[in-house]
């Protein structure tokens, strides 16, 4: 019977470590195998794109098994973080732009009739940006955070609930909580 807990997960990651032990391997990539890879292609990667950083995040936990400590995170938030992490490294190592003279992104807004965006458009953007940071600094810390993680950093709720180990629900609602301040914070501003 497989022991399908963090403290057995993380047992298994021990396991690794000390001894290379390939049993303990086939069972984390079992089970977490299928969750990173539909992870990453909810992240936008293309399945065959997803397959391999899979397979790179099962190399990592290889070769650093000794670097996990569950006391600072359990092995599926550690898994997690270094998959969204290999998937950052790939986008950037990958970011190219393929440049076509008719591409309609690059013809001048001018060409349909509609104004190109200037100094004005710039200074809007800049002023919503302060309300939006300004409602954020009054909104509790907790819930703050936790828009972070969802909004800017692209986590799931159930991600930002196994990472600071508050109930998937309580995440929700706190997240919902703070949208509503928030928009009631901008509306008055």
């Amino acid at each position: 019977m497989r022991d399908e807990t963090s403290a057995g997960f993380a047992r298994l990651v021990q396991q690794i470590a000390a001894s290379e032990d390939r049993a303990a391997f086939a069972q984390l990539f079992a089970h977490f195998g299928p969750r990173l890879k539909s992870y990453l292609m909810r992240l936008g990667s293309p399945e065959a794109e997803a397959e391999d950083l899979l397979q790179e995040v099962m190399v990592t936990l290889w070769r650093r098994a000794g670097a996990f400590d569950p006391r600072l995170a359990s092995v599926s938030t550690w898994l997690f973080t270094i998959a969204r992490n290999k998937r950052i490294d790939r986008l950037r190592r990958d970011k190219h732009i393929d440049w076509e003279a008719d591409d309609p992104a690059l013809v001048s807004e001018e060409a349909f009739g509609e104004p190109v965006p200037g100094a004005d458009h710039a200074y809007d953007l800049a002023q919503q940006n302060d309300r939006l940071r300004a409602a954020l600094a009054l909104l509790p810390p907790e819930q703050a955070d936790l828009l972070q993680q969802a909004y800017w950093e692209d986590r799931s709720h159930r991600d930002i609930a196994e990472a600071t180990k508050i109930p998937l629900g309580t995440v929700k609602s706190r997240i919902r909580l703070a949208l509503t301040r928030l928009r009631a914070v901008l509306k008055d501003a």
